[in-house]
């Protein structure tokens, strides 16, 4: 369908867009000025949004805040926000009365002219999502990035032209209820993630599979060979499945050996770059190359690739060096809300590191971080709801051998030590092995706050 179509449909019915936040203002400003009967539902009270509740009245949405956000839920079509599960009771009454409930990034989905190429994962998702837009970028394409970052496209999707290409990062919520698959799917690994909200892990498992399940003959599926999950994944891909590791060859797909990144298919392989080309620290960023280059083999040239890989100094919140004081590096990875993530980051520094962690807890185990803090970290500083399980994981590993663990009250009593402790060639560094939401509203947000006390000090 295309996107004046699907518009035209709306006309003669009524749309409710439960969320107000940042990413789904386009697409209510939009529907307002097509005409459509626009209810927008939002948990905030009237206060918290400003000036722009009144803007949305006047526009000619109706507005329904506060606590009873989802009372009379029955508008034609409702666009869930990510972060909603689709089968919460006010949501399966309404489609039980005959409601049809999408999501923005589903309908971007129908009526998007541009080949796809998505993105998902427990780590590395925008690292890689950013690695494979710039590079197509690169080559002369015009890309649009969305989904979990860029900015909301389908209110945009009017001016997408059919030669250009929309890269996204998927999150799990978003792929919940998706019945369509983008002509490139990348799955960068999978653990336990976002169990909190998930009823299970194999809730979250299926929800990332949504990423390829849809797909056809012709399109391409890239998995983690060195990942458990995502090896057998491979195994059921709809159309073409490529594959990636950091420690095995592959027959098709992308693996490093000798210091090398090779490309294979049908039988042929080529260098296309070499391992220290990549400025961004760790292992893991070896592994989100390898990914990337896996979905652009063919769109882009291996000069660039190379070229780009010298030049990329990574994305913010993810291990960003904050600054250099008195010789000790200040690093900024609040991206890090799980375990795994964590233990990436401590990976990839060769020395012992001075570690601030602890967030909300997502109800997931914390068992596999204990023994690699044991092994990466000279001094812990704990704080948020986790710090109790943080601990518990390292005092309880097999190696833990007396690993000095300071509880502080927040960050900026995180850094006086850190300050105080550290010694030059020393590394400093924020990975919260938790989520954000327990003090601040995103790991953005966290981020920023902790590069702010960082570079105060004196």
């Amino acid at each position: 369908m295309k996107f004046e179509e699907y518009l035209d449909s709306l006309q003669g019915k009524t749309v409710a867009v439960i969320g107000i936040g940042v990413s789904n203002r386009p697409l209510i400003e939009l529907l307002a000025a097509r005409g459509v009967s626009v209810t927008a539902r939002d948990r905030q009270q009237r206060q918290a949004l400003g000036d722009y509740a009144a803007r949305l009245e006047e526009m000619g949405c109706r507005l329904c805040l506060g606590e009873g956000y989802l009372d009379g839920l029955d508008e034609d079509v409702i666009f869930r926000t990510p972060g909603m599960r689709p089968d919460v009771p006010e949501l399966a009454a309404a489609v039980a009365r005959g409601s049809m409930l999408t999501s923005e990034m589903e309908v971007f989905f129908e009526v998007c002219p541009c080949p796809i190429l998505a993105v998902t994962g427990s780590d590395g998702k925008t690292t890689t999502t950013t690695i494979i837009a710039e590079l197509l970028r690169s080559e002369g394409k015009t890309v649009h990035l969305g989904g979990n970052i860029g900015h909301p496209l389908l209110a945009e999707t009017g001016s997408i032209r059919p030669e250009d290409v929309a890269v996204l990062e998927l999150s799990s919520f978003q792929l919940m209820t998706m019945k369509r698959s983008p002509h490139i799917a990348v799955i960068t690994n999978l653990s336990p993630n976002h169990l909190d909200v998930h009823k299970d892990f194999a809730e979250y498992i299926a929800a990332k599979e949504n990423i390829f399940t849809h797909q056809c003959a012709q399109d391409v599926a890239v998995f983690n060979a060195d990942n458990s999950i995502t090896a057998r994944q491979a195994e059921r891909a709809q159309g073409r499945a490529r594959l990636f590791s950091r420690k095995n060859e592959v027959e098709d797909g992308v693996f490093l050996r000798d210091g090398k990144i090779i490309a294979r298919h049908d039988g042929q392989e080529r260098v296309v770059m070499n391992r220290e080309d990549i400025r961004l620290p760790g292992e893991h960023n070896v592994e989100n190359y390898l990914a990337a280059i896996a979905a652009v083999d063919g769109m882009v040239s291996d000069e660039q690739i190379a070229a780009f890989a010298r030049n990329f100094g990574g994305v913010e919140h993810r291990i960003e060096l904050i600054r250099t004081l008195d010789g000790v590096r200040w690093y900024n990875d609040s991206i890090a809300s799980s375990p795994s993530r964590t233990i990436a980051g401590l990976r990839a520094f060769p020395e012992k590191v001075i570690l601030i962690a602890g967030g909300k807890d997502k109800g997931i185990s914390y068992a596999e971080l204990g023994p690699v803090v044991n092994d990466h970290v000279k001094l812990l500083l704990l704080c948020g709801a986790t710090a109790g399980v943080i601990r518990q994981s390292v005092e309880q590993a097999e190696n833990y051998q007396g690993l000095e663990i300071i509880d502080v009250e927040d960050y900026h009593q995180a850094a006086d030590i850190a300050r105080e402790r550290a010694t030059e060639g020393d590394v400093v560094i924020l990975s919260p092995a938790s989520t954000s939401f327990d003090r601040f509203k995103n790991f953005m947000e966290r981020g920023k706050a902790f590069k702010e006390v960082v570079n105060a000090l004196q």
